[in-house]
């Protein structure tokens, strides 16, 4: 008798180890990051025209990686790339998002000459009326970076 209550006993507590170790896998398979998200985030901006002020905050964000910023500049040069006219020899009040934004795209930790570069083209082949104006804020934003 005591040898079959010692075997029931061995029996439970290696079933009992066995779900034990179940459990220690799927949870540390369950917490691990998945990189997905940040996919589903640009995906999800792309299936609709994105607010000009979510890419912004996109741009703020100092966490958000290289990827994004990039996927933020083609947005925004695709869906908000024309500045209104100028108001006679002034700027109009809505280009100072757009002088912001470069000024923060340069400051970025993540950013690269790449993405500087495109969204500087590109704001100034369809604003050719503020080329100066684009450039000054171009040379603020990079002397901002300390290189």
């Amino acid at each position: 008798m005591d040898i079959t209550l010692l075997i029931k006993s061995i029996a439970t507590l290696s079933g009992a180890l066995g779900i034990l170790i179940l459990l220690y896998f799927y949870l540390s398979h369950a917490n691990k990051p998945q990189k997905k998200k940040v996919s589903k985030k640009i995906q999800h901006i792309r299936e609709v025209q994105p607010d000009l002020n979510t890419l912004l905050e996109i741009i703020k964000d100092k966490k958000s990686t290289t990827l994004e910023l990039k996927e933020a500049v083609d947005l925004i040069v695709k869906y908000y790339g024309k500045i209104p006219k100028k108001l006679g020899m002034r700027a109009h009040p809505k280009f100072e998002i757009y002088s912001e934004l470069i000024l923060r795209i340069c400051h970025h930790p993540n950013t690269t000459k790449e993405i500087i570069l495109k969204l500087d083209r590109e704001l100034e082949r369809l604003n050719p009326e503020y080329k100066m104006e684009l450039e000054d804020s171009l040379t603020k934003g990079l002397d901002t970076r300390g290189l």
